[in-house]
C-alpha cells in the first residue's frame, strides 16, 4: 500500500499524519520494546484513534514494513550528519570515529533499530522485513560513512579495522553492565580506539593483523 495506489493519503496533512505514527512507533521501540510497542499504543501516542491508524496502516504488517524505512531514514540522516562534521584538531581519525557511531548507537533510531533486530530472531515477518534494511546498512553506512570517518582504505585490513571497530561498540552498547558502567565503558572504549589504530598502522611493533 503506497499513495500511487491510495492518491488520498499523499495530501499534506495525511503525509504529516503517517510521519507522527511512525515516529511514535520509533520512539517506542525503543523505549518499551516491539512486542510491547502494539498497533493500539503507538495510535495513542500519536494522538489518533484506533480507526484512524487504520487509515493509515491496516495491519501490523504495514505498519513494520513502514517503519523500518523510517527508522533506517533517520539512521541514515544521523550517520550523514556525522560523516559531514570534522574532527577535533589532533584527534585521531579512527578515535573520531569511534566516538562518532558511540554517540549514534544512543540515539532512538539506532536503539529502535538494535531493538528490532533482537525482536527479529524469534518473530519470522519481522526478520524478513528487516533484511533488506540490514544488507543496505551494512553496505552503503556503515562500509562506506563509517570507513570514510574512520581510515580510508578498501583492503581486508581496513575492512577489518572498520569491522572490529564497528561491532565491539554495538555489543558495547547491547551489553548488560550491571555495576561501575560508566568505568567498564570507558576503558573498554579505549581499548576499542587501541585496536583499531593497531590495524590501521600496519608494520606496528604489536600488530593484530596476520597476512
Amino acid at each position: 500500500m503506497d499513495a500511487r495506489t491510495y492518491p488520498a493519503k499523499a495530501t499534506p496533512k495525511s503525509l504529516r499524519t503517517r510521519a507522527r505514527i511512525l515516529d511514535s512507533a520509533m520512539r517506542l521501540f525503543a523505549e518499551i520494546g516491539y512486542h510491547a510497542a502494539t498497533n493500539a499504543l503507538i495510535a495513542d501516542a500519536a494522538k489518533l484513534t484506533r480507526g484512524a491508524m487504520l487509515y493509515h496502516f491496516a495491519n501490523r504488517e504495514e505498519l513494520v514494513e513502514a517503519a523500518i524505512q523510517h527508522i533506517e531514514l533517520a539512521r541514515a540522516r544521523l550517520f550523514e550528519q556525522a560523516a559531514r562534521a570534522s574532527a577535533a584538531p589532533g584527534l585521531d581519525a579512527s578515535e573520531a570515529a569511534i566516538d562518532a557511531y558511540w554517540a549514534l548507537l544512543h540515539e532512538a533510531p539506532f536503539v529502535a533499530f538494535a531493538e528490532l533486530e533482537a525482536a527479529a530472531r524469534t518473530d519470522p515477518m519481522l526478520r524478513a522485513r528487516l533484511a533488506a534494511a540490514q544488507t543496505a546498512f551494512d553496505r552503503a553506512q556503515v562500509g562506506d560513512r563509517f570507513g570514510a570517518l574512520a581510515q580510508a582504505g578498501a583492503d581486508p585490513r581496513f575492512q577489518t579495522s572498520r569491522d572490529l571497530g564497528r561491532f565491539l561498540l554495538e555489543g558495547i552498547a547491547r551489553g548488560a553492565m550491571t555495576y561501575d558502567q560508566p568505568a567498564r565503558r570507558e576503558r573498554l572504549l579505549a581499548v576499542v580506539k587501541r585496536a583499531v589504530r593497531m590495524l590501521n598502522r600496519k608494520g606496528d611493533i604489536h600488530d593484530l593483523w596476520r597476512d
